[in-house]
């Protein structure tokens, strides 16, 4: 903490600090909502992002707290396992992120397909842009993704006849009305961050003309946390709690290393160590569950704050996890004023930010495996969940990987007289082997063949036992044995 104090570039990290404190204020209170748990554990997991992993070493300009790409799978945990598990399953993923980065794992996030982490957050972007448009409405959400897509004409329909479901969907949509035109703003206006303006705007609203809408519940920092206790740790020998740790910790990590991958092409400063930031994030999800909290990830939308607003040190976020603090133990009672549906609007805009429509029109255009790897990982998300949506994605991404590697070519010379010749090049995998004994065993039974293997890179066990076969075969049939040139 003392190189912080010091840090000659202090002024410029102060300032940023409140940049990025005004950002992560009201997101941290919306995706603790959203999440279906006490808005102060969201603010706590921000603290803990700042003044935790803040100052241990990893990445210099990342900001860490409660992640909206988080947001569906927290809420399905705390419905299937209750609050109190919670801290239990954020502790274990923080340790499970400790011991990766202690061997050394971070650099090989770096290695799962771009599709795969685009597709997931497109797919966690549909959930919640569904899930918040009922919560816009003042609507209880149905549980699964397909239903609450499938919900919402419905949903609309409901909200149409009812006075208090009309006013709350119109404040959700001015919210977001007004998120989008501050991007517009002149500059100087957009000191201000939008989503804190929105908030404030959509606040005094409420107040000023009575609004029938819901609000914040508040029960005091202290009174929110809930340290895990013996009951919640007795349920770690469920299966399905153990995959949903492990879910925690591995998109928990892509998230944050992603991130960092990001943040690091905004400035020209240190670049991150994607060990040690992996195991700070993990030192921080360690102690969100000691206490209870959200699990944490890196912030794209706070990290890129941090740096276009100055920020040149750890510092700043540092001190940005000491304003929410403040502000959470002296000001609590300020979040009952904010209106549920500005903050749902808030997280529909978000999710509308995770949907990366470019990259799918671009993808298309020039590798349309990977635009199909994008689509179904996001669908799958949508249709099971987001676990066994991300598993989906990798499974295509692999597979689509091996047939990549396995490609093969078949040439076949026949002069009319004389040995047939026919080379192959490439790499001759189980994968292509039916389309490789397909085209040999079309060749002309009663000429001799010259196969060429010199032009293959690999040639796997399978292959070469098949074409050992075919061979032998083909020089049964009173013509003279197949000459081979081998690899």
């Amino acid at each position: 903490m003392n190189a912080v104090i010091k840090s000659p570039h202090l002024r410029q990290d102060f300032a940023a600090s409140l940049v990025v404190f005004l950002v992560a204020l009201p997101l941290c209170v919306g995706v603790a909502v959203a999440s279906g748990v006490p808005a102060e554990l969201g603010l706590v997991t921000g603290i803990v992002g700042g003044i935790v992993a803040g100052l241990m070493p990893g990445s210099s300009l990342q900001v860490s707290g409660p992640a909206a790409g988080l947001t569906v799978l927290v809420f399905e945990a705390v419905r299937q396992f209750g609050l109190p598990a919670l801290g239990v399953l954020v502790l274990a993923a923080g340790l499970l992120q400790l011991l990766m980065g202690a061997f050394k794992l971070g650099r090989w996030f770096r290695a799962i397909s771009v599709s795969v982490v685009e597709g997931m957050l497109a797919g966690i972007g549909l959930v919640i842009i569904a899930g918040q448009l009922y919560a816009a409405a003042g609507l209880k959400a149905p549980a699964s993704g397909i239903d609450k897509i499938v919900g919402l004409p419905g949903a609309l329909v409901r909200a149409v006849g009812s006075a208090e479901a009309l006013a709350s969907l119109g404040l959700g949509a001015a919210t977001i009305a007004v998120m989008v035109l501050w991007e517009r703003m002149p500059k100087r206006a957009r000191t201000v961050p939008g989503a804190l303006a929105a908030v404030l705007l959509a606040t005094l609203a409420s107040l000023a003309f009575g609004l029938p809408v819901a609000t914040v519940e508040v029960q005091g920092l202290l009174g929110a946390i809930q340290p895990p206790g013996a009951d919640a740790f007795g349920q770690l020998a469920q299966p399905a709690v153990l995959g949903t740790i492990l879910a925690f910790a591995l998109i928990a990590s892509a998230e944050s290393l992603f991130s960092a991958a990001a943040v690091d092409r905004l400035h020209d400063g240190p670049r991150t160590e994607y060990d040690k930031e992996l195991m700070a994030q993990g030192a921080g999800n360690t102690v969100c569950g000691l206490l209870g909290a959200l699990p944490m990830t890196a912030v794209i939308v706070r990290s890129s704050a941090n740096v276009q607003a100055g920020a040149k040190t750890k510092a700043s976020r540092v001190l940005h996890g000491v304003w929410l603090l403040l502000f959470a133990a002296l000001l609590p009672s300020v979040l009952k004023l904010i209106p549920l549906p500005a903050l749902a609007g808030i997280l529909v805009y978000a999710g509308w930010k995770l949907i990366p429509f470019r990259q799918v029109v671009l993808l298309w255009t020039a590798y349309r495996g990977e635009a199909l790897i994008l689509v179904v990982t996001a669908v799958s998300i949508v249709a099971v969940n987001m676990f066994e949506g991300v598993l989906i994605g990798l499974a295509l991404s692999v597979a689509k990987t091996a047939w990549q590697a396995s490609h093969v070519k078949l040439e076949v010379i026949d002069k009319g007289a004389g040995p047939v010749q026919a080379y192959l090049s490439g790499n001759a995998t189980f994968l292509r082997l039916p389309k490789i004994l397909g085209s040999l065993e079309a060749l002309p039974q009663d000429r001799p063949v010259e196969l060429d293997l010199s032009g293959l890179h690999h040639v796997d066990h399978a292959c070469r036992t098949a074409l050992e076969d075919w061979a032998e075969r083909h020089s049964a049939a009173d013509t003279a044995p197949v000459r081979v040139t081998a690899p």
